[in-house]
């Protein structure tokens, strides 16, 4: 399966354009670094794949295995396998992540997951994640702090394990020790079946995450792509310093 993004352009709801003719491919077995400095349009490319409403395509597509997936309700490109985890997570008060996985699990088959085959794939993953089995109790992202919020998201990676997984700043607002736990969860996760694109406006979480394909976006286009030297490239210049090298045409 690939995730095809061509000629992408996008304005807010009778708004102005936000990108500008975007194009980017992830296949699974691959990942994908998409990074910008905040405005970019990194947030409004995530948001877009998933059939957010707000947002408006006014020319280019979204194919997905092949199927043209511009016109689909988010629901369906769920189903068919696109994952998004949201730079900022909704709360659900009321509604426990145990049971609010089990939802979300139940919502991509035909049969309900039985009880004990759930259990026992929440617990080993909750292991690999090292979250503690008392935080599947409490209610969806309640009380939680930014780190507890993105482990429950990937958390919930672990248990669809979909086709394409998009993480939308996964790594805003981590404390050191939590920005290596959600590492350590997309890196058990990444692999053959799965493929990943990981927007960020920090280098920090690609210490721990070595993408295969990096690509920079400025004011709504990809301007610069390579493998993951680039990132090293970013680190030195900052974003200012490819600007000026897109700026000169070099």
């Amino acid at each position: 399966m690939s995730l095809e993004i061509q000629n992408l352009h996008v304005r807010v709801e009778d708004g102005d354009e936000i990108l500008h003719g975007v194009d980017l491919r992830v296949a699974k077995g691959e990942t994908h670094a998409l990074m910008g400095p905040n405005g970019s349009g990194k947030s409004t490319l995530a948001n877009t794949i998933m059939g957010n409403p707000s947002y408006e395509i006014t020319a280019g597509k979204i194919v997905l295995d092949g199927n043209d997936v511009t016109e689909a309700d988010p629901d369906e490109r769920a189903r068919a396998g696109v994952f998004m985890a949201f730079q900022y997570p909704a709360t659900i008060p009321g509604v426990s992540v145990a049971n609010f996985l089990r939802m979300a699990v139940n919502a991509g088959r035909e049969e309900p997951i039985k009880v004990k085959e759930f259990g026992d794939t929440l617990r080993r993953n909750m292991e690999m994640l090292r979250i503690d089995p008392q935080f599947t109790k409490r209610y969806l992202n309640e009380g939680f702090s930014g780190g507890e919020k993105k482990r429950a998201e990937i958390l919930q990676l672990a248990m669809l394990r979909p086709e394409i997984a998009v993480l939308d700043e996964t790594d805003s607002g981590l404390d050191v020790d939590a920005l290596r736990v959600v590492a350590d969860g997309v890196n058990e996760l990444s692999g053959p079946e799965m493929g990943t694109l990981i927007i960020t406006h920090y280098t920090r979480i690609l210490n721990y995450v070595r993408p295969d394909f990096v690509h920079i976006m400025l004011d709504g286009r990809i301007v610069r792509e390579g493998g993951p030297e680039l990132a090293d490239q970013l680190e030195a210049e900052g974003y200012e310093g490819i600007r000026q090298e897109v700026a000169s045409g070099a």
